[in-house]
């Protein structure tokens, strides 16, 4: 069902709501003069910008305000970017604003959009393409005013931190019409050489047309020709160019371009002590690790020695000896019992001894033996032995 009537809340809403739905207002660029520029206690700030024939309230809300480099001043000229909505309890429209340049530099911003979306829909800003810097070089060129402030603050660091870099300057006007000619041709000289480890591109902070040069699209895409890596060190901590996008590493001042060329001396010294000495406790650690390990190898490949057996057996042989040391003396001393023994038991067996205790044996004339009498007949000639001889006698009757 249709209405006849709205609410001044409904229609201001629609109305809002029409306005922001608008491409053409969603990202609009507006130059005028400021009036009444103001900060609420909440950072906010509010103003009015105006021409000859109109106003129109504006609005910065402080997440935007704490980032802008411009604070414009009450009668100055400006281009704000932003979009057009509609307060609604007041029923206004007002421009928030996003981006506040000064008059002028308006123009120069648009063409570093451009320039800078051109270049990286190509690819130019990707990280894959960027390259590290070498960790020790040894001859370092630098494209930049050979007047300027900047060579100076170079050297003087590159003199603190790393004296035996060699700084190659390949100078170039680095302001004005004329310098980014000069900064491509300085640019090739040094890639024309086989010396160069490294490029720093760098200049002194300035205002945006100052440093306009390293914008210029043709020194951006000398510097992705560079067949060694480049730092890029323009202006101050705040200033950006198209140079630093496309630039291997971007330092926000000169002097931190080389502090980033270079490592820092004492910083090197101090590692190598501490690699020195870990080497040197690694390499002792190896030396006693090795002195064990042949300890070891020692010890089993005596074991493994023929002069390790040898000694061995020796004593094997050693123990074998004086065993049978052992048992010669025993067989010998029993064989001694056995033949004392045997001389005793002999002993009373020989004749000898007998007669020597007043006995005698008589042989008959036949060399028998007599032992009894009935042996013995009268008038045979017998044969007497006693203990120290024989003697001859003849029988002469029985008894």
């Amino acid at each position: 069902m249709s209405r006849s009537a709205y609410s001044v809340s409904e229609i201001t809403r629609y109305i809002r709501e029409r306005l922001e739905s608008d491409p053409a207002l969603r990202d609009v660029w507006i130059e005028g003069e400021v009036s009444n520029w103001h900060r609420s206690s909440a950072g906010h700030c509010y103003f009015t910008l105006k021409d000859a024939e109109a106003t129109i309230r504006a609005v910065v809300w402080r997440t935007v305000a704490d980032r802008l480099a411009l604070i414009p001043q009450d009668g100055q000229s400006v281009l704000a970017q932003g979009h057009i909505s509609v307060y609604e309890p007041q029923g206004q429209y007002q421009f928030y604003v996003n981006l506040l340049l000064a008059t002028g530099q308006g123009v120069l911003y648009l063409q570093f959009e451009a320039t800078k979306q051109q270049l990286a829909r190509e690819g130019l800003f990707d990280a894959e393409r960027k390259r590290p810097l070498p960790e020790f070089p040894a001859c370092i060129g630098v494209v930049t005013s050979s007047e300027g402030a900047a060579l100076r603050d170079i050297q003087n660091v590159l003199s603190r931190r790393w004296p035996l870099a060699q700084v190659l300057l390949s100078p170039a006007l680095v302001q004005g019409e004329e310098a980014p000619l000069q900064i491509v041709a300085a640019l090739r000289r040094l890639y024309a050489r086989d010396d160069v480890d490294l490029i720093i591109v760098a200049r002194g902070g300035g205002s945006i047309e100052d440093l306009w040069a390293f914008n210029d699209e043709r020194v951006a895409r000398t510097i992705v020709e560079s067949p060694m890596p480049v730092i890029c060190g323009v202006g101050h901590e705040v200033d950006f160019t198209i140079a630093d996008f496309v630039a291997d590493r971007r330092a926000p001042t000169p002097s931190a371009a080389a502090e980033l060329a270079v490592p820092d001396q004492t910083e090197v010294g101090d590692r190598l002590s501490m690699m020195a000495t870990g080497l040197q406790e690694a390499l002792g650690r190896r030396v006693a690790d090795g002195r064990r390990m042949l300890e070891l190898q020692s010890q089993a490949l005596s074991r493994l020695s023929p002069r390790f057996r040898v000694e061995r057996e020796r004593q094997t042989v050693d123990d074998l000896s004086r065993r049978l040391s052992r048992a010669q003396r025993h067989r010998l001393a029993l064989w001694r019992e056995q033949v004392s023994g045997a001389e005793r038991r002999l002993g009373a067996l020989d004749p000898v001894g007998i007669l020597s205790r007043g006995y005698a044996v008589v042989w008959g004339p036949d060399g028998t033996a007599i032992r009894r009498v009935v042996q013995a007949v009268p008038g045979d000639a017998v044969t007497v032995r006693v203990s120290d001889g024989d003697f001859s006698a003849r029988v002469e009757q029985d008894r």
